[in-house]
């Protein structure tokens, strides 16, 4: 059976290199590292069918905003005849340190837009995620704002090891299920510590 990964992020080339996006960015890493396209147009996403590591996979990237990603997301459920058990959803998240990845299972969109509209539109907390921590390490006063603010240049070695390592924690998933990535990959990601704590 398949499974439906989707990157959450904002349309659009100003938000394309923002903490916001990095579940797009993730989604755009995977697929090049399996040749998956991107392209088609389907449940107001851009979607990608292909393989990883002997899995089916849909790749998709909700086109509809941050905020109000949900519908989008049930809508390919709904398509592809899949449950939320075989949802894998990737996004940011501010309440984790920069470069930490944390694997779950189920839970609660713990302020997250995003994954509110999903949870809010499925009826059910029940599906993985991927979540890619993003604070900076020091007091962040406009939280909205600072989501949507692009990377500086000199952040772009970082950002490229984190979606590495995002890219990694998502086929494990796929090979060895949520559990096991689980015991991989929440722990603070080696060399990735921010430099002012």
């Amino acid at each position: 059976m398949s499974w439906l990964i989707v990157g959450l992020g904002n349309p659009g080339p100003e938000y394309e290199l923002t903490p916001h996006n990095l579940g797009f960015l993730t989604v755009d890493r995977l697929a090049a590292r399996h040749s998956i396209r991107v392209t088609r147009k389907e449940s107001a996403s851009l979607v990608g069918l292909g393989n990883i590591g002997g899995s089916a996979v849909i790749l998709a990237k909700p086109q509809t905003y941050m905020n109000v990603s949900g519908p989008a997301v049930k809508a390919l459920l709904a398509r592809y005849e899949l449950d939320a058990g075989r949802l894998l959803l990737v996004y940011d998240e501010l309440a984790l340190p920069w470069g930490q990845i944390r694997v779950r299972p189920r839970g609660s969109a713990a302020g997250h837009n995003g994954v509110r509209s999903v949870i809010g539109s499925l009826g059910s907390e029940e599906f993985a995620r991927v979540r890619l921590g993003i604070h900076p390490g020091h007091p962040v006063g406009d939280g909205a704002a600072f989501v949507l603010t692009p990377y500086r240049k000199a952040q772009w070695k970082e950002l490229d090891e984190l979606l590495e390592q995002s890219a990694n924690a998502v086929e494990s998933v796929l090979a060895e299920g949520v559990e096991k990535t689980m015991a991989k990959y929440n722990r603070r990601a080696r060399g990735m510590e921010n430099k002012e704590q």
